[in-house]
């Protein structure tokens, strides 16, 4: 099945406001602390990156990523998550913030958490940019919450279909084209 751009589910103003306001309440809960913000890659990319340049200039911050698939080829989670690539950083005894672009069945991120939480972090919060509260099959702890949407397959702002779009600086849903053989909604 093919898919093509379809509307403007979030537009960049408006990404790039609740980006501030995400930053803002990040430095309040890390005021006067060094934490490391552990992207997962590839989806988060752009939120991680406009996320710590939107913290203030006294927030000491360091950047690590991850790279997991749940995926492989397919459209929909496999719910066994695939460690692609690890952090550079050892985060014991240190703060972390996980950031991920999106929160859909929780699988990936509660995997994520657990993980990080056996590396003996001082503490470990989380931030995601879009919840899908619809899809959720397992509950998972978020401290800092973007936009709820609807289950919607989205694209644009670093989310993907078969590693394209993700350059679109507004959030899209994706649509089936006509004709396309199966008239179901791909998944995240």
């Amino acid at each position: 099945m093919d898919y093509e751009v379809g509307k403007v589910l979030i537009d960049d103003e408006t990404i790039s406001t609740k980006v501030g306001e995400l930053a803002s309440e990040i430095a309040n809960c890390y005021s006067g602390k060094e934490f490391v913000a552990v992207g997962i890659l590839k989806g988060a990319i752009f939120f991680l990156a406009d996320l710590v340049r939107s913290l203030p200039q006294d927030c000491r911050v360091k950047i690590d990523f991850m790279a997991v698939s749940s995926y492989g080829a397919s459209t929909k989670s496999s719910g066994i998550v695939k460690i692609v690539k690890d952090l550079d950083t050892d985060i014991k005894g240190r703060d972390v913030l996980l950031v991920e672009d999106i929160l859909d069945t929780g699988l990936t991120l509660s995997y994520l958490q657990e993980l990080l939480r056996g590396r003996a972090p001082r503490s470990l919060r989380t931030c995601v940019l879009l919840d899908k509260p619809d899809r959720r099959r397992v509950d998972v702890n978020v401290d800092f919450k973007g936009f709820s949407i609807p289950d919607e397959f989205v694209v644009g702002y670093g989310l993907d279909y078969s590693g394209y779009w993700r350059n679109l600086p507004s959030i899209h849903v994706a649509k089936a084209l006509e004709g396309s053989a199966n008239k179901t909604q791909p998944k995240e």
